[in-house]
């Protein structure tokens, strides 16, 4: 029991079970707004969607093309509203605190250290 104990409290499978359940609740927000978009595309000409759509009887291609909007939507949304707002925050966060402006380089700081050791007699 105290091993499957600590296989729950793992950090790996709570963190895992936390982006699932986040991930599929950001899912339903984006298959949303990727449906508003198709349906505002979709009024621009003159239907509701392009499942109705068939060029030369070809029923498949309609559906297919929804598919293909709706994918381009959702892979936008994804990269315009996740992907670029945490590679901002990442480069932000990523910045070295520890460097203060003006510090001095390491061959300064080793010329430093060789004249204080050239001032000391042995």
């Amino acid at each position: 029991m105290k091993g499957f104990k600590d296989f729950l409290m793992r950090g790996n499978l709570v963190d895992l079970a936390v982006a699932f359940i986040i991930g599929g609740a950001f899912a339903t927000v984006v298959t949303a707004f990727t449906k508003i978009v198709i349906e505002a595309i979709a009024k621009i000409g003159g239907a509701p969607n392009f499942d109705a759509w068939a060029p030369l009887g070809l029923t498949s291609v309609g559906p297919f093309l929804t598919a293909l909007v709706a994918f381009a939507i959702l892979a936008a949304v994804v990269y315009f509203g996740v992907v670029k707002p945490y590679e901002l925050a990442q480069s932000t966060l990523a910045k070295p605190a520890d460097e203060a402006p003006g510090a001095p380089t390491t061959e300064e700081l080793l010329a430093e250290i060789r004249d204080v050791l050239k001032g000391q007699k042995v």
